[in-house]
């Protein structure tokens, strides 16, 4: 079983800043990347930011939406994936998911697990 727990989620005033963690635990043999997704309400789930093994800045990628304002980051020794989230703007808010895509033992598959979710309010 794996298990991934997010937290700091809230409401902020446009413009402030909000850090998401996720972390995983339970039977991990590897993980290969962790990211953020999220989803508003009547829309899809997007990607917002991952980032490969590596764990190096070079490693990660943005929604352009959030390029210059978010920064992704990994603490590979805990299993745990960060979203500092600068200058937020109400179009910003949604359910954040975090997502680890990992393999289980050395003969696994790899697959995705997801996190409950945690929401960001952006208020104008």
């Amino acid at each position: 079983q794996v298990q991934l727990v997010e937290s700091g989620g809230g409401l902020v005033q446009a413009g402030g800043s909000l850090r998401l963690s996720c972390a995983a635990s339970g039977r991990i043999f590897s993980i290969n990347a962790m990211g953020w997704y999220r989803q508003a309400p009547g829309k899809q789930r997007e990607l917002v930011a991952a980032i490969t093994s590596g764990g190096s800045a070079s490693s990660a990628n943005y929604a352009d939406s959030v390029k210059g304002r978010f920064t992704i980051s990994r603490d590979n020794a805990k299993n745990t994936v960060y979203l500092q989230m600068n200058s937020l703007k109400p179009e910003d808010t949604a359910v954040y998911y975090c997502y680890a895509r990992l393999r289980s033992s050395p003969v696994a598959a790899i697959y995705d697990y997801w996190g409950q979710g945690t929401q960001v309010t952006v208020s104008s």
